[in-house]
């Protein structure tokens, strides 16, 4: 038997479990450090496998299975992102603002699907090293769980780690993959500016936040190409910036958010 062949005959009696699982907590998304729900069933889940899931501080879990020794860690993030689902799927997101659209559900299952099949594994003995699955919770938010999984000793004897991510540029059945690494550590970056504000007929006696905002916008990312080598792999980028209101009057305060992110560690 080819070993595709011996795969799809594992995978086989839990493929449509997974497809459902993965459609139910897709209609059911929760934001990072909220993902009560979703530990819930995993752990659910996981408990009717036979398995014994610890509990993460606050959120998310991981669960040890196989014999003793180094472990294999295959990791998931669960949270999902403020956003609206507009998709019009009939397991479309029930909560209003909130959607999986970084695809952590996909994780979430895949990792779920692999930890009932090595499962089957293990009881029948075939399982030939430790493996800890880890459901982390709060990829999408700073501080991240991942400092929880940690803290936990969840990577502990582990001696590989496994980890996916979906990517809408690679088609379906496609996995791709590189040499050193293949995303890159992100910060937080906020810039709030305060000022005496005033109307637009007379921007030489107010302290113009809205102008401001748009020399920071556009001339931080420039500065940071002039004080960083261009192979350091740095990009700073806004997702938010947001001031004022009525289109005749300077407003007294303002902000701009985004990430400064590196494969090297230096927005650190």
């Amino acid at each position: 038997m080819g070993s595709s062949t011996h795969l799809s005959s594992l995978l086989s009696p839990y493929a449509d479990d997974i497809v459902a699982f993965r459609r139910d907590i897709h209609a059911h998304p929760e934001t990072g450090h909220h993902e009560f729900r979703t530990t819930a069933r995993l752990a659910e889940r996981l408990d009717g496998a036979g398995l014994t899931p610890q509990f993460l501080p606050g959120t998310g879990l991981m669960c040890d299975l196989g014999p003793q020794g180094p472990a294999v860690l295959l990791r998931a993030d669960i949270d999902a992102l403020p956003l609206q689902d507009e998709s019009g799927l009939a397991f479309a997101s029930t909560t209003p603002g909130v959607s999986h659209a970084c695809g952590h559900d996909v994780h979430t299952a895949a990792v779920l699907g692999a930890g009932l099949v090595l499962a089957d594994l293990d009881r029948r003995r075939q399982l030939s090293s430790r493996v800890r699955l880890v459901f982390q919770a709060a990829e999408e938010v700073m501080p991240g769980g991942s400092l929880d999984v940690i803290a936990a000793g969840g990577l502990d004897g582990v001696e590989r780690a496994f980890a996916l991510h979906c990517d809408p540029s690679a088609d379906v059945g496609q996995v791709s993959l590189r040499p050193g690494a293949i995303t890159s550590a992100a910060d937080h970056v906020l810039v709030r500016l305060q000022g005496s504000g005033g109307h637009t007929s007379r921007p030489h006696l107010t302290e113009d936040v809205v102008f401001a905002l748009a020399q920071v916008a556009t001339q931080v990312p420039a500065i940071l190409s002039r004080r960083l080598d261009p192979r350091a792999g740095v990009a700073m980028v806004w997702g938010r910036i947001q001031a004022g209101g009525p289109a005749n009057a300077i407003p007294r305060s303002g902000e701009v958010a985004g990430t400064c992110r590196s494969t090297g560690g230096h927005c650190a």
